[in-house]
């Protein structure tokens, strides 16, 4: 599917700072949007229904799977969480360009139902420091942390087959890093070509 909107995934192991640098990004990009998720887990601390997450039961998440709801699906850390087919195709068609924050099995599957989305990966700067924010969020016990630490490994491990790999060790450098690719994405000559194609006539380009 071509559409005239860019869509950018962006996948990372819990405690990379993938959230904050797309909050960051979306303040500073008004031709972005974010497009928010479904999942079976439950609010943590300040997130509300419809902001963070469309936090659904199981059961009705599961009836949104049979029903073909979902771009994307898969469970992480035993919550299950899915994309919105529907509110995805609209923005993009009408030109937008959505950004995506979900795990990296949600990514891959969105890659071979969308060509043109742009993969990008958040790395943290090294095991300790990862395991150190996890512990400065204050939002998991110890056993929760050590299976998101083994989990990490697992996530990490796939980066390889992403478009483009930022390593949020400053988050200053690693938000300029992350709108330098949604940039550039639109500078492609695919892209400039599809959303600029009055230009591309006139200089008989097309």
């Amino acid at each position: 599917m071509e559409t005239p909107g860019n869509l950018f995934v962006v996948a990372a192991p819990s405690g990379a700072g993938k959230s904050s640098l797309v909050k960051a990004l979306l303040e500073l990009d008004s031709h972005l949007s974010v497009s928010i998720s479904h999942t079976t887990r439950k609010p943590r601390g300040q997130e509300q229904n419809g902001r963070e997450y469309w936090f659904v039961p199981e059961p009705e998440f599961r009836s949104m799977i049979e029903r073909g709801d979902f771009f994307e699906w898969a469970q992480v850390h035993g919550n299950l969480y899915g994309t919105s087919r529907k509110a995805i195709e609209e923005r993009l068609m009408r030109g937008e360009d959505v950004v995506l924050e979900i795990d990296y099995q949600g990514a891959l599957q969105i890659k071979k139902l969308f060509a043109y989305a742009v993969l990008i990966f958040i790395l943290p700067p090294s095991w300790d420091e990862l395991r150190q924010r996890l512990l400065r969020r204050g939002e998991d016990g110890a056993e929760v942390i050590e299976v998101r630490m083994q989990n990490a490994r697992d996530e990490v491990a796939q980066a390889r087959h992403f478009d483009y790999v930022i390593i949020n060790q400053l988050f200053e450098t690693a938000l300029f890093d992350l709108k330098t690719v949604v940039h550039s994405q639109r500078l492609k000559y695919v892209t400039q070509c599809r959303n600029r194609s009055q230009v591309f006539a006139a200089l008989d380009l097309l």
